[in-house]
């Protein structure tokens, strides 16, 4: 029986919502060379599969963190998202943006959430964690205790392991790049030889450059 993460990654890839091309690599807005994109907002134009993981966020969430007294999502990938978990568990829902609105209010976090409260931050996909984890502070610095992070999917990266154990946030996903790579084998999706590429560049994709195509 195949399990959560292995369902999650073959639909994700099946709706090119993940797309692996290592020998042609995107690039990223950070600068790095990539044989991996991954939009996970496709996902919301496939209701069968909009409504797996908004359930299965939602079990997350209840199974790791109980049940949260506001879910917030970070925009603006998860906002859609998170809106529907916090719908399914009946709770307050808040997103944050990446910056405070440069008019009227100027918000950061648009929505009310109260001083004390409970919240768990809902996100569509995990790198580095860097504005993942600024989402959080916003929330803390509004008064309210984040008592954990889920996601839809994470490339693994061992710095974000690091900045989520650094900031003490529990961070759940629904799937991983390790999943990810099983299901594109299995599928044919890639060759086996593309695995050690891919692999190769999880390990230091900020330094991860492309073989050159070979001449003959």
């Amino acid at each position: 029986m195949k399990t959560v993460d292995r369902i999650i990654a073959e639909r994700l890839l099946k709706i090119r919502a993940i797309i692996l091309q290592p020998a042609n690599p995107f690039t990223w807005a950070s600068g790095w060379n990539s044989p991996i994109y991954t939009d996970n907002r496709k996902t919301l134009s496939y209701p069968d599969l909009r409504s797996l993981i908004k359930v299965e966020l939602s079990r997350l969430i209840v199974e790791h963190f109980g049940y949260p007294e506001a879910v917030a999502g970070v925009a603006t990938g998860a906002i859609a998202q998170g809106a529907l978990v916090a719908d399914t568990l009946g709770v307050p829902f808040a997103y944050i943006r990446a910056t405070p609105k440069d008019h009227g209010l100027e918000n950061l976090i648009e929505g009310n959430l109260r001083p004390g409260q409970k919240v768990v931050i809902v996100e569509d996909l995990i790198s580095t964690g860097k504005s993942s984890l600024a989402a959080v502070e916003a929330v803390r610095a509004a008064g309210c205790e984040v008592i954990g992070m889920v996601a839809i999917f994470t490339y693994g990266f061992p710095v974000a392991e690091q900045n989520f154990e650094k900031a003490g946030v529990k961070l759940v996903t629904l799937s991983n790049y390790s999943s990810m790579l099983e299901a594109a084998v299995e599928s044919d999706y890639i060759t086996p030889a593309d695995v050690a590429t891919l692999k190769e560049w999880r390990s230091d994709p900020a330094n991860w450059v492309p073989a050159k195509p070979s001449t003959l």
